[in-house]
């Protein structure tokens, strides 16, 4: 039986907490699993927020009771303990979702593809991924793919980069800039002259309740890749953080390369920069996205402009004067 309450594992993130934010403004009943106490009203106004772990599949199960759709966007911290925790909590989100009859959202990754793929790629291009994070993801998209077989419904949308006012783990948040200081440099992770896209979480969560409110017209494992904000060669996206730096009356920051040469050498050190590194082949070759299923679904796509959603994203991580416009 169809209704408008959903589940959300890992609210507390930055995909998550957009979602959930989005489905709220929609109408729909939220409720959050959370390990510990859950936040105060005043932090995450509107959520039913229920103690419990992702990796319990009792706690999932019981939390999805009268659910119809459970959105599952839940990731182990920094990058690490994937090969423990990744497929164990999947495996507990598809027990409830076919327990209650509940639609399963799954933010996806481009971890999933590699060369053979690139560098376009649809909803049906080779999953042959050259990572062990891809790989894993792989595994999920391959139990999400089994379990709508079964009956239950799955959707996934698939984006560039992260960025927003809330991006919780992100390249932008924690590569390009540091949060809670004015910008004064940026960091370009790109090699030159590689385009990379980028997407704008609120584009993202709006695109998932859209494609939620739809649930009953599409197939039963329904994929989507959105186009976002595609930055040909590397330097659109700095360009732009740096226009609106200087429009709030900061000065013009510096733009210098990422300095991966730093990461090798923390990374025997540090188990998530050492993480990073595996994925930093997304940085040298182009990797583009291309929308035409979504469009043709939903008629459009959500897009803010860049230097709107630029500027939204740097405001809420502190980066811009608190007197701006």
């Amino acid at each position: 039986m169809s209704n408008n309450t959903a589940l959300v594992l890992g609210a507390t993130g930055g995909i998550g907490g957009e979602v959930a934010r989005q489905l709220l403004a929609a109408g729909w009943t939220v409720r959050a699993l959370r390990r510990g106490s859950a936040p105060t009203a005043g932090q995450h106004g509107g959520i039913a927020w229920i103690s419990g772990d992702a990796m319990h599949r009792a706690d999932v199960v019981a939390a999805a009771r009268g659910c119809s759709v459970i959105v599952h966007a839940v990731n182990p911290p920094g990058y690490r303990r994937w090969a423990e925790l990744v497929l164990p909590m999947v495996d507990n989100t598809i027990a409830a979702a076919q327990a209650v009859g509940a639609t399963i959202v799954l933010p996806g990754t481009v971890y999933n593809y590699g060369p053979s793929a690139f560098p376009t790629l649809h909803e049906d291009s080779p999953q042959d991924p050259v990572t062990r994070k891809g790989a894993i993801r792989v595994q999920m998209e391959q139990r999400l793919q089994a379990a709508s077989r079964q009956g239950c419904r799955v959707i996934v949308v698939r984006a560039g980069d992260y960025f927003g006012p809330k991006p919780g783990n992100s390249w932008f948040s924690q590569g390009l800039i540091k949060p809670g200081q004015p910008v004064t440099t940026i960091s370009v992770p790109n090699a030159p002259g590689v385009g990379h896209q980028w997407s704008y979480l609120p584009d993202v969560a709006r695109t998932m309740v859209e494609l939620v409110q739809r649930r009953d017209t599409l197939e039963p494992f329904a994929a989507f890749h959105m186009q976002g904000h595609w930055d040909a060669d590397g330097t659109q996206l700095a360009a732009a953080i740096s226009r609106v730096v200087v429009k709030h009356g900061g000065a013009q920051p510096k733009v210098s390369a990422f300095p991966w040469w730093l990461m090798a050498l923390i990374a025997p050190f540090v188990p998530t920069i050492r993480e990073l590194r595996e994925m930093r082949y997304l940085w040298t070759t182009r990797v583009e996205l291309r929308n035409a299923k979504l469009v043709a679904t939903l008629g459009y796509e959500p897009h803010t402009p860049l230097d709107d959603a630029v500027a939204a994203a740097l405001a809420g991580m502190g980066c811009l004067p608190v007197t701006a416009g």
